[in-house]
């Protein structure tokens, strides 16, 4: 458990050193040039809701005073997307990664970071997929009616180095949903694994799942 503010900075931090690395390594000849580092961080925020640069102030249903009422916080952030709520029992990813060492292909990244909730799910008997022009992890996404987002995502990226990534409802509270339009999108739901399955599920173990899909998925080896 992290303060957001704090975990935002420490982010920078990292994100910030391994831009400085990538500008020194520039003027070195190759053989003396040092591998920039990789990092996935978990964490879970107290309740705080996030607003990113293309995102709707309108979209946040809350006014200061109710924020405070529900022990929230609010900040406008430096990644994409609309809205979203973070809070206890929701798993939070940062994956801060120099794409030079994978990749230089930000669709690919966000489809992989997806297909890494979309591989953890289907290990709790859970099938998801993606909502066509949504970014996100969707439960019956072909259903208007029925559709609901168990994890949306949202990421900054300069230079090929990127931050901040996902919020995985693991066993959230859904009730600060309600206090927005989630990601913009006012015509579909929210869920939490713990609601579909009917039972709280062990932050250690999703962790852990979650760490050997990512690997897998992104052919790194996690140490």
């Amino acid at each position: 458990m992290m303060d957001y503010k704090a975990c935002w900075e420490y982010q920078e931090e990292l994100f910030n050193s391994i831009v400085q690395q990538k500008i020194k390594n520039r003027d070195l000849p190759e053989e003396k040039r040092i591998p920039t580092k990789n990092y996935l961080l978990f964490v879970e925020h107290p309740h705080v809701y996030t607003l990113g640069k293309s995102g709707d102030e309108k979209n946040l249903l809350v006014n200061d005073s109710q924020l405070q009422q529900k022990n929230a916080t609010y900040y406008k952030i430096n990644r994409g997307g609309d809205i979203t709520y973070h809070g206890p029992g929701q798993l939070v990813a940062y994956p801060i990664l120099d794409l030079d060492n994978f990749f230089t292909d930000i669709h690919k990244y966000l489809r992989l970071l997806e297909e890494t909730i979309i591989k953890t799910l289907a290990e709790y008997g859970i099938n998801s997929g993606r909502s066509k022009g949504e970014t996100g992890v969707w439960l019956d996404e072909t259903d208007p009616l029925k559709a609901r987002k168990i994890c949306a995502f949202g990421v900054r990226c300069s230079r090929w180095v990127t931050m901040h990534g996902w919020g995985f409802n693991v066993n959230a509270d859904m009730s600060y949903f309600n206090n927005i339009i989630p990601c913009g999108i006012n015509d579909k739901a929210t869920t939490s694994l713990n609601v579909e399955l009917g039972k709280d599920v062990d932050m250690h173990e999703i962790k852990e799942k979650l760490k050997k899909n990512f690997s897998e998925i992104f052919e790194a080896e996690l140490s």
